[in-house]
């Protein structure tokens, strides 16, 4: 399963022997670096690039492409490196920033060919080369970071800020830079004999009659808890049928069509003043990838924003309580009596650096609240909220959405300025809505009735949702409810006929889903090694499942317990996806042997909670479920279209 990394964000690696994977939208070099513990290169022999391909342990290509796959063996590297550093640059010729470049995406493969981890590099404007990610020792074993760290000046600024004398820099960076730049004009200007088919130039990618399908990464769901908000994932052309191909349908990967322009503001900026807000102001290759961008976009100033606010205000405080310790350790200011003035002088300076702080973070709310209320209204169903006009036209969609909404996140400088929460799809994880009373503040103040029958309406909603946005033959919602509580949640769905089947109940109930949904992963992980889809049995559904348990444990056997852990952990690989309801409290009887299950699980609350822990800047993000108006029918004539869709669909 890929892990989806946001920037700043680590993975342990499994395998020593991996492959790194370059998906650009445009063309790109390509080059490795290898650094000490300190993140010094040892001189320009440390560097690999197209005309010194080659480090222990690894070889880089040798051209310029918008694709990229070359090995690495960690075991082979050097005992003194400790960083291998993935660095892409810009050559002469193409986009002159990243900018202005759809995102490129890096990922880490095992030798089978499954993404261990991805990264999508976002949030780059004028730089020119970018150390996309890293693979580093620690403490004996490697494991992969998201960096995104780039550079406006060029590759010789990174190499500069890498350890590399000035002179040295600048001499390698204009030699790997013009090689390049020779390299593409001799591919445009090369004579083909008549007749003949162009050669395919060493290091370049053979043709291909349509665009490469590759993995591609999940709202970085913010960075959260895992955010992963950044994020911004996997991505295929979509087909007509449902395949078992479990990418995501959007990102096209074509190098030779260019990306959608970016709508403009129809009003120029005034002098002084930031420009008018425009929705889908942002890269992408579809309107849907470029809201998705934007928002991830907004996320980041958000957390900026609010991230130098703090810092100026610590400083202030720490810097009023050093001047402060000094008046009132100096004798002078006793015997004179000045330690008053002195103590007045520091609290003024305080206020003085807390009010300049407050004032620019006040200019960056304004303009993010500006931007929230154009983009809000422009969001497809999948990112919207209930209450957007958008569900009330929606129809059928003939593909996969790229992204989903949870909710919403914000954080308390500004609790209005609500960021949608948006995670990847497929799901890369299961979700679990915590029902529990322990788990928050909010919670328990609540009712237990109450919270629990929030949790499942939250779950519900969830499951129209993904519903709504599938088409209509690619996604099934299975529901394993033993003990039948969550029957008033599920009226709708059960009257709707949009569910595979019946609730679920009882032991045997839960036995019996679980043992279909086991065996659908089982068969599918087995054709999918294979390389024979076309021998599945003709019962095995190949559209998207979600599972929705309710009340877990109850009506859980040891055996039901595992099958649930195996389903959390290998099911969203082949399309099987997990949505628990449940208070971990009451599974306590199981001890430490569920604590992969909900680790492997991202933590949910039916009510406003700031459990989403942002490690990129430390933020404690609330998160704030997304739920129908009360009083609105938009769930029941969800449900009535996505019913009256699949009666047409039918044969």
């Amino acid at each position: 399963m890929t892990a989806e990394l946001v920037r700043g964000q680590n993975r342990p690696l499994s395998r020593t022997r991996v492959e790194i994977r370059v998906s650009a939208g445009t063309p790109v070099l390509a080059l490795a670096s290898a650094c000490d513990d300190a993140g010094r290169l040892a001189g320009p022999e440390s560097v690999a690039h197209p005309g010194a391909r080659s480090l222990p342990g690894l070889q880089v290509p040798g051209a310029v492409a918008g694709e990229h796959r070359f090995a690495v063996d960690l075991d082979a590297v050097a005992p003194s490196v400790h960083r291998l550093g993935v660095v892409l640059v810009l050559p002469p010729g193409g986009p002159a920033r990243f900018g202005a470049a759809p995102a490129s995406y890096v990922a880490v493969a095992d030798p089978e060919g499954a993404e261990l981890a991805g990264y999508t590099l976002t949030g780059l404007d004028a730089e020119t080369a970018v150390v996309a990610l890293e693979l580093y020792r620690r403490q004996g074993a490697w494991k992969v970071r998201a960096v995104g760290q780039g550079y406006a000046d060029g590759l010789g600024a990174l190499l500069a800020d890498a350890g590399l004398a000035a002179p040295a820099a600048i001499a390698l960076a204009a030699a790997v830079v013009g090689a390049a730049a020779r390299d593409e004009a001799a591919l445009t200007t090369a004579p083909v004999p008549t007749g003949a088919a162009p050669a395919v130039p060493l290091g370049l990618p053979e043709p291909q009659d349509g665009p490469p399908t590759l993995s591609a990464p999940a709202l970085n769901e913010p960075a959260l808890n895992e955010p992963a908000l950044n994020e911004p994932t996997l991505n295929a052309p979509a087909l007509d049928a449902p395949t078992l191909d479990y990418v995501h349908p959007r990102r096209r990967r074509s190098t030779t069509e260019p990306p959608e322009p970016a709508p403009q503001s129809a009003e120029p900026a005034q002098p002084g003043r930031p420009p008018a807000p425009v929705a889908g102001d942002a890269s992408g290759w579809s309107l849907d990838e470029r809201l998705y961008n934007q928002v991830w976009g907004m996320f980041e100033d958000l957390a900026r924003s609010v991230a130098a606010y703090r810092s100026a205000c610590d400083f202030a405080e720490s810097r009023m309580d050093r001047e402060l310790d000094e008046a009132l350790s100096d004798p002078r200011h006793r015997l004179a009596g000045s330690g008053n003035a002195a103590r007045d002088a520091a609290r003024a300076r305080h206020d003085e650096l807390v009010a300049q702080a407050k004032a620019v973070l006040d200019r960056d709310l304004t303009q993010l609240i500006a931007e929230s209320e154009v983009v809000e209204p422009a969001l497809p169903a999948p990112y919207a909220r209930w209450a957007n006009p958008v569900w009330h036209g929606h129809g059928a969609p003939e593909e996969a959405p790229m992204a989903l909404r949870l909710g919403d996140l914000h954080l308390p400088e500004r609790p209005d300025l609500r960021i949608p929460m948006l995670v990847r799809a497929p799901l890369e994880r299961g979700l679990w809505i915590d029902n529990g009373r322990t788990g928050s503040e909010a919670a328990m103040t609540m009712d237990t009735d109450r919270l629990r029958r929030a949790a499942m309406d939250m779950a519900v909603a969830h499951a129209v949702r993904l519903l709504a946005v599938h088409p209509g033959d690619r996604f099934s919602v299975h529901v394993i409810d033993a003990a039948g509580a969550g029957a008033a949640s599920l009226a709708p769905l059960v009257a709707a006929g949009v569910l595979a089947g019946p609730p679920a109940a009882g032991a045997s109930g839960v036995t019996r889903t679980l043992e279909a949904l086991t065996r659908r992963v089982d068969l599918v992980q087995m054709a999918v090694r294979a390389g024979a889809p076309e021998d599945l049995p003709p019962d095995v559904d190949l559209a998207d499942q979600l599972l929705i348990v309710h009340d877990f444990p109850h009506g859980f056997d040891d055996r039901a317990v595992t099958r649930l852990r195996y389903l959390a952990d290998e099911g969203p690989a082949v399309g099987v996806h997990l949505l628990m309801v449940a208070d971990r409290d009451e599974a306590s009887a199981y001890g430490p042997l569920l604590d992969p299950l909900w680790r492997s699980l991202m933590r949910l609350s039916p009510v406003p909670d700031n459990h989403l822990a942002d490690p990129w800047v430390g933020h404690a993000w609330t998160f704030e479920p997304d739920l129908p108006p009360p009083g609105s029918r938009v769930l029941e004539q969800t449900l009535e279209r996505i019913a009256a869709a699949r009666r047409d669909a039918r044969p």
